[in-house]
C-alpha cells in the first residue's frame, strides 16, 4: 500500500505563488509517474500535471502550461507542484496521485491518491 500526503496549500493573491509538496511512504516506492489534480465544488476533478518517476517526462493541462512546473526528489519520495502567477481560477482542492500503469499516462486512472490541499486564490 502507498500513502500520500500533499502540504503546502494556502491562501495567495492573484499573481502570487505557492509550492505543493507530496510525500510518498508505504512499499516500495517506484511508480510510473506521479500527477497533480484539481477539483472544485460542483465540477469533475481536472488534470493538471504529470511526470514519470525515471527519466521526468513532464506533461501539462493547457491551462497551467507556462506557470506551473511539476518536479520530482527521487531520494525523498517527494513530488512537488511549483505555480506562478496564480489566477482566481486555480482555486480548487489540489491532489497527488501515483500511478503504476504506464497505460494511466499522463491523465488516466490512478491508483493511489492523497487526500488534498486546499489552494485559494483571491482575486
Amino acid at each position: 500500500q502507498v500513502q500520500l500526503v500533499e502540504s503546502g496549500g494556502g491562501l495567495v493573491q492573484a499573481g502570487g505563488s505557492l509550492r505543493l509538496a507530496c510525500a510518498a511512504s508505504g512499499r516500495t516506492f517506484r511508480p510510473y509517474a506521479m500527477g497533480w489534480f484539481r477539483q472544485t465544488p460542483g465540477k469533475e476533478r481536472e488534470f493538471v500535471a504529470a511526470i514519470t518517476w525515471i527519466g521526468a517526462v513532464t506533461y501539462y493541462a493547457d491551462s497551467v502550461k507556462g506557470r506551473f512546473t511539476i518536479s520530482r526528489d527521487n531520494a525523498k519520495n517527494t513530488v512537488y507542484l511549483q505555480m506562478n502567477n496564480l489566477k482566481p481560477e486555480d482555486t480548487a482542492v489540489y491532489y497527488c496521485a501515483a500511478t503504476y500503469g504506464i497505460t494511466s499516462w499522463p491523465d488516466g486512472t490512478y491508483d493511489y491518491w492523497g487526500q488534498g490541499t486546499q489552494v485559494t486564490v483571491s482575486s
